[in-house]
């Protein structure tokens, strides 16, 4: 895999710069097209120079992946100090926030398009996927009812569901389902907060339409990980199967 990062990448939505890292397949010298791969927290993804606590040993899963014939462009965008603000649909009591409509703007309008010049990719909204963890998951889940044009599969791994007081599940509950694929996790290690509050928001899935079958119009896989704990180790354990599913 080939990393490429665009230096202070420019958004007029949040008025700030960021790095963003766009990982390559091997293969992309064939000429072949890919769908693409937003990831939040991008700077935790495969360096441990820039990582918070870990990496999510990106590298070594796409090369596994790639074995089995499953490719996509990865572009890890790096967080803010607004990380919260921007990562938030609704502002909370005590951490305010709420900015996530302007993140996402920044994404679909300012980033996707430059992602889309630049490199080789699948632009249609089912080879569109955004995905990260707790606040990133957050972000994530709200992206695909937010923005169905833009996103067509989703990676919600242990999401802070609790941030602006539980206010996703009830905009989920009167958004449209839109056809696509979400994949949901939790670890067991994670708190009972954190778990029920996944599990509340699988039920919510399969209310609206979401059945546990690929070939469904809207298809969720829902992971329990006994051992999984709020970390980047444990979603790096995770990220293979979490790929395979949205890139299959």
């Amino acid at each position: 895999m080939m990393k490429r990062t665009l230096e202070r990448v420019w958004s007029p939505q949040l008025r700030n710069r960021r790095s963003v890292d766009v990982y390559l397949p091997w293969s992309y010298p064939s000429g072949l097209r890919y769908p693409v791969v937003y990831m939040h927290d991008g700077q935790n993804l495969s360096d441990p120079a820039t990582a918070f606590a870990g990496t999510w040993e990106l590298e070594p899963t796409i090369e596994r992946l790639a074995d089995r014939g499953v490719e996509a462009i990865i572009v890890g965008i790096h967080n803010t100090e607004a990380r919260l603000s921007e990562y938030s649909p609704f502002p909370d009591r005590r951490h305010g926030g709420g900015h996530a409509d302007a993140y996402l703007e920044f994404i679909a309008t300012t980033l996707k398009p430059r992602i889309d010049r630049l490199f080789r990719t699948r632009q249609g909204r089912d080879e569109t996927i955004t995905m990260g963890s707790s606040m990133g998951g957050l972000v994530s889940i709200y992206a695909y009812f937010r923005a169905p044009s833009v996103f067509g599969r989703a990676g919600v791994m242990s999401p802070a569901i609790w941030y602006g007081q539980h206010a996703v599940l009830d905009f989920i509950q009167h958004a449209r389902t839109p056809r696509g694929r979400l994949y949901l996790d939790v670890g067991m290690q994670e708190g009972a907060g954190t778990v029920r509050d996944a599990r509340r928001l699988g039920r919510l899935l399969v209310r609206k339409g979401f059945r546990r079958r690929s070939r469904a119009a809207a298809a969720l896989r829902y992971v329990e990980d006994p051992h999984g704990r709020h970390q980047e180790a444990a979603w790096a354990r995770r990220l293979e199967g979490a790929l395979e599913f949205l890139l299959a």
